[in-house]
Protein backbone atom coordinates (compact mmCIF):
# COMPACT_ATOMS: atom_id res chain seq x y z
CA UNK A 1 0.00 0.00 0.00
CA UNK A 2 1.53 3.25 -1.35
CA UNK A 3 1.95 6.11 1.13
CA UNK A 4 -0.57 8.40 -0.35
CA UNK A 5 -3.21 5.37 -0.82
CA UNK A 6 -2.95 4.64 2.69
CA UNK A 7 -3.99 8.44 3.97
CA UNK A 8 -6.55 8.37 1.33
CA UNK A 9 -8.37 5.20 2.77
CA UNK A 10 -7.81 6.98 6.35
CA UNK A 11 -9.58 10.14 4.58
CA UNK A 12 -12.21 7.98 3.58
CA UNK A 13 -12.72 6.46 6.88
CA UNK A 14 -12.56 10.66 8.54
CA UNK A 15 -15.32 11.97 5.98
CA UNK A 16 -17.85 8.84 6.39
CA UNK A 17 -17.11 8.82 10.35
CA UNK A 18 -18.05 12.56 10.37
CA UNK A 19 -21.60 12.02 8.52
CA UNK A 20 -21.89 9.29 11.17
CA UNK A 21 -21.76 11.95 13.54
CA UNK A 22 -24.08 14.27 11.62
CA UNK A 23 -26.55 11.06 11.71
CA UNK A 24 -25.82 10.43 15.28
CA UNK A 25 -26.48 14.37 16.64
CA UNK A 26 -29.54 14.89 14.30
CA UNK A 27 -31.12 11.50 16.01
CA UNK A 28 -30.42 12.74 19.54
CA UNK A 29 -31.60 16.61 18.66
CA UNK A 30 -34.64 14.57 17.43
CA UNK A 31 -35.51 12.42 20.15
CA UNK A 32 -38.57 14.00 21.26
CA UNK A 33 -40.24 14.95 18.02
CA UNK A 34 -43.26 13.54 17.63
CA UNK A 35 -44.45 15.37 14.43
CA UNK A 36 -42.72 15.88 11.48
CA UNK A 37 -42.91 17.18 8.14
CA UNK A 38 -43.79 13.49 6.72
CA UNK A 39 -45.96 12.98 9.45
CA UNK A 40 -45.54 11.10 12.19
CA UNK A 41 -43.08 10.72 14.99
CA UNK A 42 -39.38 10.76 14.06
CA UNK A 43 -37.94 7.47 13.15
CA UNK A 44 -34.25 7.19 13.82
CA UNK A 45 -31.87 6.95 10.63
CA UNK A 46 -28.51 4.67 10.24
CA UNK A 47 -25.59 5.49 8.20
CA UNK A 48 -24.51 2.72 5.50
CA UNK A 49 -20.64 2.23 4.97
CA UNK A 50 -19.17 -0.12 2.29
CA UNK A 51 -15.82 -0.69 1.08
CA UNK A 52 -14.59 1.52 -1.55
CA UNK A 53 -14.37 -0.64 -4.31
CA UNK A 54 -13.59 0.65 -8.07
CA UNK A 55 -13.50 -1.03 -11.45
CA UNK A 56 -10.65 -3.20 -11.51
CA UNK A 57 -9.16 -6.02 -13.53
CA UNK A 58 -9.12 -9.67 -12.33
CA UNK A 59 -5.10 -8.97 -11.17
CA UNK A 60 -5.85 -5.61 -9.32
CA UNK A 61 -8.62 -7.46 -7.45
CA UNK A 62 -6.24 -10.58 -6.54
CA UNK A 63 -3.46 -8.04 -5.24
CA UNK A 64 -5.69 -5.87 -3.32
CA UNK A 65 -6.99 -9.21 -1.19
CA UNK A 66 -3.51 -9.25 0.05
CA UNK A 67 -3.53 -5.42 0.52
CA UNK A 68 -4.97 -3.13 3.63
CA UNK A 69 -7.70 -1.90 1.65
CA UNK A 70 -9.13 1.28 -0.25
CA UNK A 71 -11.17 2.82 2.00
CA UNK A 72 -15.09 3.04 2.89
CA UNK A 73 -17.96 5.01 1.43
CA UNK A 74 -21.02 5.86 2.32
CA UNK A 75 -23.94 4.55 0.43
CA UNK A 76 -26.85 5.96 2.10
CA UNK A 77 -28.56 6.90 5.10
CA UNK A 78 -31.71 4.59 5.87
CA UNK A 79 -34.83 4.78 8.35
CA UNK A 80 -34.68 2.64 11.66
CA UNK A 81 -37.98 0.66 11.43
CA UNK A 82 -37.91 -0.36 14.88
CA UNK A 83 -41.49 0.50 16.40
CA UNK A 84 -42.19 3.83 17.65
CA UNK A 85 -42.59 3.90 21.49
CA UNK A 86 -46.18 4.83 22.64
CA UNK A 87 -46.33 6.84 25.71
CA UNK A 88 -49.77 8.04 27.46
CA UNK A 89 -49.90 11.66 27.58
CA UNK A 90 -53.69 12.42 26.89
CA UNK A 91 -53.00 16.54 26.98
CA UNK A 92 -49.93 16.34 24.45
CA UNK A 93 -51.42 17.70 20.83
CA UNK A 94 -50.49 14.65 19.04
CA UNK A 95 -51.98 12.14 21.26
CA UNK A 96 -54.67 9.88 19.49
CA UNK A 97 -58.39 9.49 20.75
CA UNK A 98 -56.75 6.84 23.27
CA UNK A 99 -54.03 9.33 24.81
CA UNK A 100 -51.37 7.82 23.78
CA UNK A 101 -48.66 9.90 21.91
CA UNK A 102 -46.31 7.83 19.18
CA UNK A 103 -42.69 8.75 20.56
CA UNK A 104 -39.39 8.18 18.16
CA UNK A 105 -37.51 5.36 18.70
CA UNK A 106 -34.16 7.24 19.63
CA UNK A 107 -32.76 5.63 22.31
CA UNK A 108 -30.26 8.22 23.70
CA UNK A 109 -28.10 5.00 25.64
CA UNK A 110 -27.73 3.54 22.30
CA UNK A 111 -27.16 7.06 20.13
CA UNK A 112 -24.34 8.01 22.80
CA UNK A 113 -22.43 4.27 22.17
CA UNK A 114 -22.55 4.59 18.84
CA UNK A 115 -21.28 8.61 18.68
CA UNK A 116 -18.15 7.31 20.97
CA UNK A 117 -17.58 4.29 18.54
CA UNK A 118 -17.68 7.04 15.59
CA UNK A 119 -15.35 9.53 17.72
CA UNK A 120 -13.15 6.60 18.36
CA UNK A 121 -13.12 5.62 14.82
CA UNK A 122 -12.36 9.05 13.63
CA UNK A 123 -8.97 9.29 16.18
CA UNK A 124 -8.04 6.33 14.50
CA UNK A 125 -8.22 7.24 11.35
CA UNK A 126 -6.22 10.54 12.17
CA UNK A 127 -3.94 8.48 13.66
CA UNK A 128 -3.03 6.47 10.88
CA UNK A 129 -2.69 9.82 8.45
CA UNK A 130 -0.16 10.55 11.14
CA UNK A 131 1.27 7.75 10.78
CA UNK A 132 1.59 8.26 7.19
CA UNK A 133 2.99 11.68 7.40
CA UNK A 134 5.95 10.77 10.00
CA UNK A 135 6.89 7.79 7.17
CA UNK A 136 6.84 10.29 4.52
CA UNK A 137 8.88 12.65 6.60
CA UNK A 138 11.52 10.21 7.67
CA UNK A 139 11.46 8.84 4.13
CA UNK A 140 12.55 12.52 3.24
CA UNK A 141 15.17 12.66 6.13
CA UNK A 142 16.82 9.75 4.87
CA UNK A 143 17.80 11.43 1.57
CA UNK A 144 19.89 14.40 3.60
Amino acid sequence: MGMFRAIDAAASGMTAERLRMDVISNNIANANTTRTAEGGAYHRQMVVFEPRSGQASFGQILSRQIDAGNGVRVTGIIKDNAPLKLMYEPNHPDANPEGYVEMPNVNIVTEMVDMITASRAYEANVAAVNAAKSMAAKALDIGR
